[in-house]
């Protein structure tokens, strides 16, 4: 059995929106993505290149270590990104050619050694050096050379023993001048990063004269001190620090433009495209003024917590979205901006997209989300708007109820089974974290000086959301979509019973890392939920076993008030 389609359908490569044989390349790279990512963040979070001294080459690795890690880390995100979305048939060539390559495990454990290696000399590098035992003399540099080469050999080490070495060269030789594009775009990007920090003061002005004159039509008396950069009214003010003139969205936005007409030039019709991007750099500026003020209203109006907790926040990024979203809309669907022909836009037709129909319920509950923190009182973090979450995936839901009607939504007693083992496994892990009775305590004191029937409605449409919408997105988008997306761009043809231990992981650990402080527990609960959709191959086990750990996890929360679990 399957989700809905048969294990024996044939899908020819023509279908794809890449062949079959992407599969094996995509696998190795991510497997090489996964690994660097795990040992990065354990070296961020270990290393602090400020303990250093400034003197000879540990100084180098104090002021351009992370730049040069951030150059690193960006050169692979942009190149790899738009290389799957714009050289696919390059790609499935480089894999069908190395298919039969396998994984070389001598040099994986050659990766281990090294890596052994430059954790030791890390240690006696940050430690001896910024404590001065070795900074004077001749050690500080020679250590520096020998810390540097371990690490750049686990670097390369790595990549050989997933790739040979011809296929990272016709990889670079396949993607024609990505290589190039993509190394300017990350070091415009850090210089731009660095030369903005002067233009904090003239921008941080013009945006502080924006709000004043946005806030001119609703406040009678405005409280302005251009010296102080504070601006407001007598009851609520606010200082806009540099960090809030609105260059941050403008290199985001800039950065988010120029990739995405170099990578789609052949759809945008140019010079016209190119003005797209100043277009989306004013509309940002102007919307982080715009944030500002409504921040102060917000604040005049008696919501000081809301105003300079959840919305202060997340305003920004909500406002980053909207014009991000616009910009690929504009650039693709409007006839000035596009070489592409208009395209029938019949609700009907938009309700047959597949891919929609899995990720649009989730997204959804995310930009609820959003908008739900951004009115968060500020201090307790209480989200009076959460049932906006329900509601919004119960609507999109709803608009694609038939993409639904294909797949397997039966299951049986092994699913619930494995639903009480992720919630004993959650609670478990949970008890050994931090104590959490203060979030708890607050949690509590908001929730209970509500009155009753308010009380009643939100806790039901909360534990409505846990066990109904939230697991039935969440399994479409992350076992419905991502799993099998990972196996073929024509995921609906993919049986669950097809699903790679590889795709299996991959979605695992997405869902993991989207439960934030949770990701352990998290990536748990999506490999068991994973299993139970694969065992038979029906999505349905897979909500089930969501459904019955949330159902629990929700018992528990009102009968123990652990609240920091929600």
């Amino acid at each position: 059995m399957d989700s809905g389609l048969s294990e024996g359908a044939i899908v020819h490569s023509s279908e794809f929106l890449a062949p079959p044989s992407l599969r094996g390349l995509v696998q190795r790279m991510m497997a090489v993505v996964f690994l660097f990512t795990a040992e990065l963040i354990v070296i961020s979070v270990w290393l602090d290149s400020e303990s250093l001294t400034p003197a000879g080459l540990s100084g180098v690795v104090r002021n351009w270590g992370p730049w040069i890690l951030r150059c690193i880390v960006g050169f692979a995100a942009i190149f790899v990104t738009f290389a799957y979305l714009k050289n696919k048939a390059e790609l499935a060539e480089i894999s069908a050619n190395f298919a039969q390559t396998p994984i070389r495990w001598r040099l994986l454990a050659a990766h281990a050694c090294a890596m052994a290696t430059f954790s030791e000399l890390s240690v006696i590098f940050y430690s001896g050096v910024s404590s001065g035992q070795r900074g004077s003399g001749g050690w500080a540099n020679p250590l520096a050379v020998s810390w540097a080469a371990a690490g750049i050999a686990a670097i390369a080490f790595a990549a050989l023993a997933f790739l040979p070495w011809k296929a990272w060269v016709q990889m670079i030789r396949n993607t024609g001048h990505l290589w190039a594009y993509s190394a300017i775009a990350i070091l415009a990007a850090c210089v731009i990063g660095v030369m903005c920090r002067r233009l904090w003061e003239p921008a941080t002005l013009l945006t502080f004269g924006l709000t004043k004159l946005f806030l001119n039509p609703f406040v009678s008396t405005i409280v302005a001190i251009p010296a102080r950069r504070v601006i407001g009214t007598p009851i609520f003010r606010v200082k806009i620090a540099p960090e809030c003139s609105g260059l941050e969205g403008v290199g985001l936005i800039l950065s988010f433009g120029i990739l995405w007409l170099l990578a789609f030039r052949r759809e945008c019709r140019f010079p016209q495209s190119l003005l797209l991007i100043p277009l989306g750099v004013v509309l940002l500026f102007l919307l982080n003024a715009v944030r500002i003020a409504a921040l102060i209203l917000i604040g005049n109006a008696g919501a000081k917590q809301i105003a300079m907790g959840g919305f202060h926040s997340q305003a920004g990024w909500i406002a980053f979205s909207a014009v991000s979203v616009g910009f690929c809309f504009v650039s693709q669907r409007v006839p000035w901006f596009t070489t592409q022909p208009p395209k029938a836009a019949a609700f009907s037709d938009a309700t047959h997209n597949p891919t929609a129909a899995y990720l649009l319920p989730f997204a959804m509950i995310l930009a609820a989300g959003m908008v739900a923190t951004a009115a968060a009182d500020g201090t307790g973090g209480f989200q009076w708007l959460y049932p906006l979450r329900f509601f919004a995936a119960a609507g999109a839901l709803w608009i694609y109820r038939r993409s639904y009607a294909s797949l397997n939504w039966k299951c049986d007693w092994v699913a619930p089974a494995i639903g009480a083992v992720v919630f004993v496994m959650w609670i478990a892990l949970d008890r050994f974290s931090v104590s959490k009775a203060a979030a708890d305590d607050q949690f509590a004191a908001v929730l209970m000086t509500a009155p009753a029937f308010a009380k009643a409605i939100w806790l039901s449409i909360r534990v409505l959301a846990a066990v109904v919408t939230v697991p039935v997105a969440e399994e479409l988008a992350f076992r419905g979509f991502l799993m099998r997306r990972l196996i073929s761009a024509d995921f609906e043809s993919v049986s669950l019973q097809r699903v790679s231990g590889l795709g299996l992981l991959v979605s695992s650990i997405v869902f993991g890392f989207l439960h934030g402080g949770y990701w352990i527990a998290g990536s748990i609960a999506g490999v068991l939920f994973g299993l139970a959709g694969i065992r038979r191959g029906r999505i349905g086990d897979a909500v089930m076993a969501h459904a019955t750990a949330n159902l629990l996890l929700a018992a528990y929360v009102l009968t123990y008030h652990k609240w920091h679990l929600w």
